[in-house]
């Protein structure tokens, strides 16, 4: 029986069967070009495939499961070097991870915005002037992260004996949000800030601060900005200089996501 079947091929049906795909999926692949039968019968028509097809198969399968468009599934499916065609899947896996983290916080924050919530517990508090050891770079808001990855990256490996005086920081300009890029400065609060690379001493000004902590990942940390501001808005005061962000507790402390402490604050100036 086994030998029957090796010679006249599977019939699309018993090829569906093995692949667990739909007759109609196959046929749709074969229209687009995607999987072609080993064997296309002249007089009835009917397709015939062969088992080394299966694997094929189901590679289209999953990777139109991904979304990924006909031109790279066939792309993929060209490539002989595996190497290559690894990297011509990994991208856009990376693709798809990008849109899933912008799902995600899309979510988180209408969730926010639609769930009754008790008003932000906003304080007021006055910043001394600090010296720390900062880098500072004019970045575009959408590379923002990388940026601040290798930033970070950076000053740890530079202050790295030095004695922490506090939490990290960031201060971001303004200009960021309202027109795409602006000034960006991370630092850490250490004892002797060292002068290495990119990174510098610097003297952070002394500011009247309006601040609230936002609890858990970042996916919905625009929602807690807007409470921030409206507070502001709301006790008749007014923004002056970039908004700073103090990691109290971040990813390299902990991986649960929701024990991550950020504190926003403006500095801010009261309206006459």
């Amino acid at each position: 029986m086994t030998s029957h079947v090796v010679d006249r091929g599977l019939t699309i049906g018993e090829f569906a069967q093995l692949t667990h795909l739909s007759v109609r999926t196959l046929r749709r692949y074969h229209e687009s070009g995607l999987l072609e039968p080993e064997r296309v019968d002249p007089v009835s028509g009917y397709r015939y495939y062969t088992s080394a097809q299966i694997p094929p198969a189901q590679v289209i399968h999953r990777l139109r499961q991904l979304d990924v468009p006909l031109a790279e599934v066939q792309q993929i499916l060209a490539t002989q070097d595996a190497e290559a065609r690894a990297e011509l899947v990994t991208g856009h896996l990376r693709r798809l991870e990008a849109e899933l983290d912008r799902t995600r916080a899309a979510v988180a924050s209408l969730r926010q915005l639609l769930s009754p919530s008790t008003p932000p517990e906003v304080a007021l508090r006055t910043e001394p002037a600090r010296r720390v050891a900062a880098i500072t770079g004019v970045v575009a808001q959408d590379e923002v992260l990388a940026w601040y990855s290798a930033a970070m990256a950076e000053l740890d490996a530079a202050v790295a004996g030095h004695d922490r005086l506090g939490p990290p920081g960031g201060h971001y300009a303004n200009e960021l949000f309202s027109d795409g890029h602006g000034s960006v400065l991370v630092y850490r609060p250490v004892a002797d800030p060292p002068e290495h690379g990119r990174v510098r001493p610097v003297e952070l000004p002394a500011a009247e601060l309006a601040t609230v902590v936002h609890r858990g990942p970042h996916d919905d940390i625009d929602v807690t900005y807007g409470r921030l501001g409206a507070w502001v808005v709301d006790h008749a005061l007014a923004v002056e200089g970039p908004v700073r962000e103090t990691y109290l507790v971040a990813p390299a402390d902990t991986s649960d996501r929701a024990s991550w402490r950020t504190e926003l604050a403006w500095p801010v100036f009261r309206l006459t």
